[in-house]
């Protein structure tokens, strides 16, 4: 404990004189010091609800004989980031959420920890710390954002940039798109569809760090306000019973992560953060692992952007236990995993139940009898790539045409708005991988501005980058190796056909194995030039997007 190497004895007088200064009494100091790192700021729409989350939090703890003490963590806005340079500063934060949580608590020496984070990079950064320091360790989140409404149907960030390219396309007006701003995000909280931030705080849950009810209960009702204490609490009973994040977050629960990962339809970005997770936790990640999985595990559920259904409605038909209940009717759950509840999975979900079996399919009436995410492989991506195959269009699982590249993001949504895609092609959007962006930005505005064009059905998109939760349609991301390190996407013309078969994990760009060779002899690979400040470094050190985009250089 704290009190015996930092409070305790007259040699650690000064300790308890910088403690005073804090106001801190000797009872307060004879209690265990819990670190509540909240991730409050008040430009991030899902964090700035956070206060309170927080205070909450601390009054669990102190109701449970500990002594909370307060530190930030930072939090980048991927919406208000996208589409410009401001992206390049998202997954980086990853990394430096973990890095700047692991100096503050090895400084201050915590006994415990309660993470409140939220939105996309935030979670999975506290989650790669909580695993690195190994104390006892209860997430809750800030919660779900509520879904708009126009012209009396349910809508969320998605929608609203969809609608962009719905209005540069001439088929909506000024005034509709108006409306779609003032409406699509009504609240507080992470955005409403199973984007990445609700994604990894759904896998919070299955990986056992995190209360029922934390990923899918609304930012907004005080169920969450309930959630926050019964945290604060459980983080003492973690204290009681020494249980660790690496004793939680286990191989068989990082497998468990995959499965529902499946069954939920979560973001692609998934499989950048649990490989980094289960890095942090001495657990292998094997992509290979993620097609043997998806192919027993079926999707259960199409939240927006795949189908009609957001995180309210997750939450009302029973949350993740409730998809969990479903999944292990098949026995492809691991449910004797240890939890932060201090029960085993199979005992947490022992009472759950689907209350409504549209929003959560069952086994028998699966959206698909496989999972929601596959990785392809191929000449294209010899390492793998990602599609989010639950937000695909059928007609487009398997897709063969002409290439259309573009080095850049901004590239693409100008040849997009132009009206140079035609349907049948394929765009290739290349040099935007973890160290060619550098930052592997999310493309949001290219698929929105497709998909709002009415083109989802007809245009693949292809990237080293990645691609938002929010995004629909054959948007193929994380291709490894990336341009920069000499990837055949760096070589890839336009006209080149480029072949997509997702049931079978193939992707193929249909050039001979000689011409490859030629052009990688002829087409010099495009650094970027005059970067500094932490994308130098990040771009130095960062691994492929294959093994998470880890630093690890």
């Amino acid at each position: 404990m704290i009190k015996d190497t930092i409070v305790n004895g007259a040699h650690n007088a000064p300790h308890r004189s910088l403690y005073k200064a804090l106001g801190l009494t000797k009872e307060e100091m004879d209690r265990p010091l819990i670190g509540i790192v909240s991730s409050y700021n008040e430009i991030v729409p899902g964090h700035m609800n956070l206060d309170k989350i927080t205070e909450a939090v601390k009054l669990g703890v102190a109701m449970a004989g500990g002594t909370p003490i307060m530190f930030p963590a930072i939090a980048v806005c991927d919406g208000i980031a996208m589409g410009h340079v401001g992206m390049k500063y998202s997954l980086v934060t990853r990394d430096l959420i973990a890095d700047s949580t692991e100096a503050m608590v090895m400084a201050h020496g915590f006994d415990g920890l309660v993470m409140i984070p939220n939105c996309d990079k935030n979670v999975p950064g506290l989650l790669m710390a909580a695993a690195r320091l190994n104390i006892p360790t209860v997430f809750v989140s800030g919660g779900p954002m509520l879904a708009g409404r126009v012209d009396g149907k349910k809508r969320s960030l998605s929608a609203m940039f969809e609608a962009v390219g719905a209005y540069k396309a001439g088929n909506i007006g000024e005034d509709k798109l108006c409306e779609f701003e003032n409406k699509a995000c009504p609240t507080c909280g992470s955005c409403s569809g199973m984007y990445t931030a609700n994604s990894m705080n759904c896998l919070t849950e299955v990986l056992g760090m995190g209360l029922r009810g934390n990923g899918t209960i609304p930012a907004v009702y005080s169920a969450r306000i309930e959630l926050a204490k019964h945290a604060g609490m459980q983080v003492m009973e973690l204290i009681k019973k020494n249980i660790r994040p690496r004793d939680i977050m286990t191989a068989a629960a990082i497998k468990n992560a995959i499965t529902a990962d499946m069954a939920l339809g979560c973001s692609t970005n998934s499989m950048l953060h649990l490989p980094a997770i289960a890095n942090e936790c001495g657990v292998e990640f094997d992509l290979e692992e993620v097609n043997r999985i998806s192919e027993v595990t079926p999707n259960l559920c199409h939240l927006a952007p795949a189908g009609p259904t957001y995180m309210e409605d997750l939450n009302e038909a029973g949350g993740v236990y409730a998809v969990l209940r479903e999944i292990d009717k098949l026995g492809l759950l691991d449910t004797s995993v240890m939890t932060v509840t201090g029960k085993t999975m199979a005992e947490n979900i022992a009472d759950a139940y689907n209350r409504d079996p549209e929003t959560i399919r069952t086994p028998e009436t699966a959206f698909t009898k496989t999972g929601g995410i596959a990785v392809l492989k191929g000449n294209l991506a010899p390492d793998g790539c990602v599609v989010k195959r639950s937000a695909v269009a059928p007609e487009m699982l398997v897709h063969e045409g002409p290439a259309k590249v573009y080095e850049s993001e901004e590239e693409a949504i100008s040849a997009i708005y132009a009206g140079k895609i035609v349907k049948g092609d394929v765009v290739v959007i290349r040099y935007e991988g973890p160290s060619g962006g550098p930052g592997m930005r999310e493309m949001l505005s290219p698929t929105s501005a497709i998909a709002g064009m009415g083109l989802d059905k007809d245009v693949a998109l292809i990237t080293d980058g990645r691609f938002s939760g929010a995004t629909r349609g054959a948007s193929i991301g994380h291709v490894s190796p990336e341009a920069v390190s000499g990837g055949t996407i760096a070589y890839v013309k336009d006209g080149d056909i480029i072949s997509i078969n997702i049931p079978e994990y193939r992707i193929s760009l249909k050039v001979s194995d000689e011409e490859i060779a030629k052009r990688k002899a002829e087409m010099p690979i495009k650094k970027k030039e005059n970067l500094n400040g932490y994308l130098k470094r990040y771009a130095a050190m960062v691994s492929s997007a294959d093994k998470g985009a880890i630093i690890n250089k």
